[in-house]
């Protein structure tokens, strides 16, 4: 049977299978427009597959995607799933090797078929994967919820959940597969568009993002500003700081004492300019986001130096339409 976690008016579904699905369920609940990710199992034959038979009885780990398609389209969907995966690899994915975690796209409509056979194709013709593309495209007959315990399981088993994703070099690998990947998503209004990078940024959000730059102090969109909202990822649109957390260092740039959402944050030793800092990008959209250092107010004691350019602010009353409504409640404590 197919679940039903989420009913509305402009709500749809999509289908996906790429590897441990408690990876998938932390990606793609970080998409804007999405509502709900469930994971599960889909593709195999028998009623009502657990975790200790699924593989026995053919199913493949998979995810339920709950979307809002008035911010976000199936075909948008498609676009940041093959970031997500190694659509090159026929024998599962990363460290988890077997048929129960292939890549698979599951369809229930003729129209989501099309719509990702026209999107493999155009992954194909694009000459952006040097290996063949074997995601197979597959018929959805059935999805089954896994059990509870799986769900969330990035949310409630943060320590684990890093330590697992790293050791199974997933991110490593993405980031080998589509580091030179000049095409971005990006939210604008809510809704997502697709351009080259040059044609979407200005020269300095360029410089800054993507050739490691820095912007001049005092001299910034950000550094000064006081209202109520959230900072996002100009590139990818990925949720980084908040207001709540932003303070006046007295440096000229946006300052934090804490990522918003910090699986969002990657930090990597940065030993230019004859010293060794600590640089932070963000995880998707992969910018040069600033640097962090230890010299912040507490709780923390971190202060997260922060480009301007790097970010896009949205105001708190403009979060809900910008689907980053699940934020208002920080607001609100």
């Amino acid at each position: 049977m197919i679940s039903n976690s989420f009913s509305q008016e402009k709500s749809e579904k999509a289908f996906f299978a790429g590897g441990c699905f408690w990876c998938m369920e932390s990606d793609f609940e970080k998409v804007n427009g999405v509502k709900s990710v469930v994971s599960g199992y889909c593709g195999g034959q028998g009623d009502n597959p657990t975790y200790q038979d699924y593989g026995k009885k053919g199913y493949i780990e998979a995810v339920e995607i709950s979307y809002d398609s008035s911010l976000i389209n199936y075909n948008q969907l498609l676009d940041i799933f093959w970031t997500k995966v190694d659509p090159t690899d026929s024998g599962g994915q990363f460290c988890d090797r077997g048929h129960e975690y292939i890549t698979a796209i599951f369809y229930d409509s003729e129209k989501q078929k099309q719509i990702a056979e026209n999107s493999k194709a155009e992954l194909v013709k694009s000459g952006r994967l040097s290996a063949p593309v074997v995601t197979e495209i597959l018929s959805l007959n059935r999805f089954y919820p896994a059990e509870d315990y799986h769900q969330g399981y990035y949310k409630k088993n943060p320590l684990r959940y890093k330590f697992y994703r790293f050791n199974c070099g997933r991110d490593r690998r993405l980031g080998e597969l589509w580091k030179n990947d000049q095409k971005k998503l990006f939210l604008k209004n809510g809704k997502y568009e697709q351009k080259p990078l040059k044609e979407k940024l200005t020269a300095l959000q360029y410089e800054v993002t993507q050739q490691n730059g820095t912007e001049p102090p005092f001299k910034n969109e950000y550094w000064d500003n006081k209202r109520q909202g959230i900072y996002v990822d100009i590139v990818s649109g990925e949720a980084l700081f908040s207001s709540v957390d932003k303070y006046e260092s007295g440096t000229g740039w946006p300052s934090f004492i804490r990522p918003l959402e910090a699986e969002n944050i990657v930090e990597k030793v940065d030993r230019s300019l004859f010293r060794t800092r600590t640089e932070v990008r963000s995880r998707d959209g992969d910018s040069h986001l600033g640097h962090v250092f230890s010299d912040g107010p507490q709780p923390t004691g971190l202060r997260y130096c922060i480009n301007s350019a790097a970010l896009r602010f949205i105001p708190k009353e403009d979060l809900k339409q910008e689907g980053y409504g699940r934020y208002l409640v920080i607001f609100n404590q």
